[in-house]
């Protein structure tokens, strides 16, 4: 399976679901891998045309990978991912939702932290 080729399958599953979480859980795996500004897969949305689960759930996600330790990399201090998310508001996330995000950086290190392995 490509990194590309989730997106579809996890939608394909979840998406005749009865269930509102399973429903909602199919148009994260839809639009998550969309980018604020077009460039992303699944079906090149861009900007408000991304569903808001898809908008918020690219920023926790890429925000978990890199502060998260991988077999193949470090973990990025907050700092540098915080940073990140600055210089890819508005290309690659909604610029709107990275400023809320980054205003509630402390709550953020308070859930990390308690979740922390």
């Amino acid at each position: 399976m490509s990194m590309k080729t989730h997106s579809a399958i996890g939608y394909d599953m979840l998406k005749d679901s009865k269930n509102p979480y399973l429903q909602a859980g199919a148009i994260i795996a839809k639009h998550h891998h969309e980018k604020y500004d077009g460039s992303g897969y699944f079906s090149s949305l861009k900007g408000d045309e991304i569903h808001i689960y898809g908008r918020i759930t690219a920023i926790a996600d890429v925000f978990d990978a890199l502060t998260s330790e991988r077999p193949y990399k470090k973990p990025w201090s907050f700092e540098d991912t915080v940073e990140f998310l600055k210089n890819e508001s508005g290309k690659h996330f909604d610029p709107k939702l990275v400023e809320l995000f980054i205003e509630n950086i402390e709550k953020i290190k308070e859930i990390y932290q308690k979740f922390e392995l």
